[in-house]
């Protein structure tokens, strides 16, 4: 959904809203449901429309005029699309009525009160090593596996000089044998190469740049009946694929779709990973999507709440398909995961970290080395934000405990958000949300000031902060998760904003 943050001079602005099929077999009427909601989270208005399989693809264009009725602010527009029986798809940004709100004041960047540096970068893209690395005077999607000129060290060289810190060219499995399906005649020897051979350039590249971090892995998975997810650290290829001489085309046996498995090898591996563009109806688990287990809580780190276009070729920081996945991190977050939100770009052109403005931003002590061990431990100490904007941050903090931080606490807990911006940008809107892990229900509003007191209903919490600035890009920090002690069974109660 294209949603313009303001509307023209005439009091207007046009919505486009974007279908696809990931899967087209499944078939089916296509119905959509727009929904304006207010700041406090009330349904003001619908829009609905449906489309049938046969009819031709395009986009839906609304010519949406703001009622004089509505108060000045920021309100939401919300998204759900469904095909047939498939699963709902959810969307939302935020727009704003009236004139900017008033600049809130700005606090210092995280580097400057907070003893961590903060490096900004994309653990999503890909290059010829599977279906990216199109140049981009043609590229216009995926490209044929293993067919592209380009791969990664040619994509650690793009990104660090358009200024990333650090890049992750995560490529697809079950691409190595060089097909989208299954290549009978494929050579289990040579997929295993190619691997290794990504992970020695990373390492060459890091050896020879020391002020970038490049990092070569893996996107396991498939989309259809699956879900894709990131492996940082893996130093073997993972695949379920066989050749006609019944040989793994991979150097572990991992079945396909089986996340109960897959999270067990990766703590007993130490591997950790993140959850890519996550929907409603992925990373099932005994037929349960979205499902918690053990496993998978010790292996997962981060969920990626923001993208943009995986098949962008603009290198201007300009794509204007963007997509939201803060929904199902949600659902993950309340089914116990602890995760770290990130925003990454799943390049397949070669356009490394430069189709948006958007970045992970990961705090690491400053004066350490920007190497894989020291990111790695920040990742798995949830030390992340993820921001539509790279020169915007966003920390949260309870009770002067750092998010991603896991603690206990009696009484009163102070949370707090701190915003920096580096270019003058203000915050439109903010707002603290809550959510008890392990529940499987519903992340809520809990405040729309930076600072809040609380005393939380006894039991277990967690806390984080979105951002949307006066521009429309939005930030959001990682949780905190707090073990309440004490007798009070209220749902908790803000004493103080």
């Amino acid at each position: 959904m294209e949603a313009p943050f303001r509307a023209d001079a005439l009091g207007a602005r046009t919505l486009t809203l974007h279908f696809s099929a990931p899967d087209p077999q499944a078939g089916g009427t296509l119905r959509w449901r727009l929904t304006l909601l207010s700041p406090d989270g009330r349904a003001l208005r619908n829009w609905r429309g449906t489309r049938q399989p046969d009819e031709p693809a395009g986009p839906v264009t609304l010519r949406w005029r703001t009622p004089p009725t509505l108060r000045n602010g920021v309100y939401s527009l919300r998204l759900r699309a469904s095909a047939g029986d498939g699963p709902t798809i959810e969307q939302s940004w935020n727009v704003a009525v009236g004139p900017a709100p008033l600049a809130s004041p700005l606090t210092p960047p995280a580097g400057d009160t907070l003893p961590y540096a903060v490096y900004l970068g994309n653990l999503h893209s890909q290059t010829s090593h599977s279906d990216g690395g199109g140049a981009l005077d043609h590229c216009s999607g995926a490209q044929p596996p293993q067919s592209a000129a380009l791969g990664p060290s040619d994509a650690y060289a793009y990104a660090q000089q358009h200024g990333l810190d650090f890049l992750m060219t995560s490529e697809h499995n079950h691409m190595y044998d060089g097909s989208d399906g299954t290549n009978s005649a494929a050579d289990p020897a040579a997929a295993k190469a190619l691997y290794q051979s990504g992970l020695q350039a990373a390492a060459t590249w890091n050896q020879a740049h020391p002020a970038f971090l490049a990092i070569y892995g893996q996107e396991w998975g498939v989309i259809n009946k699956g879900g894709h997810l990131n492996i940082f650290n893996s130093g073997e290829l993972l695949g379920w694929e066989r050749n006609a001489a019944g040989e793994l085309i991979a150097d572990t046996e991992t079945p396909k779709s089986d996340y109960a498995f897959l999270y067990r090898l990766m703590r007993e591996r130490g591997w950790f990973g993140q959850f890519n563009h996550p929907q409603d109806d992925q990373f099932a688990i005994g037929g349960k999507p979205l499902a918690w287990n053990a496993d998978g809580d010790q292996a997962m780190l981060l969920c990626e709440v923001m993208n943009s276009s995986a098949f962008s070729s603009r290198s201007d920081e300009g794509e204007t398909h963007l997509s939201n996945f803060e929904p199902a991190c949600n659902k993950l977050l309340e089914a116990g995961y602890h995760l770290a939100f990130s925003s990454d770009q799943d390049n397949h052109c070669a356009n490394w970290g430069s189709a948006y403005s958007n970045r992970t931003g990961v705090l690491m002590p400053p004066g350490a080395p920007l190497d894989a061990a020291g990111l790695l431990d920040a990742l798995r100490a949830r030390r992340v934000f993820a921001t539509m904007d790279k020169n915007a941050q966003l920390v949260l903090t309870a009770n002067g405990h750092l998010m991603g931080e896991r603690i206990v606490n009696s009484g009163k807990l102070t949370l707090q958000a701190n915003y920096a911006s580096k270019t003058g940008h203000a915050m439109a809107a903010i707002t603290l949300f809550q959510g008890v892990p392990g529940r499987n229900g519903t992340v809520a509003a809990l405040s729309n000031k930076p600072r809040s007191v609380i005393r939380p209903a006894a039991g277990e919490h967690f806390y984080y902060a979105r951002v949307t600035q006066d521009d429309g890009k939005m930030l959001w920090s990682a949780p905190i998760w707090v073990s309440q002690r004490g007798r009070n069974r209220a749902l908790g109660k803000i004493e103080l904003r």
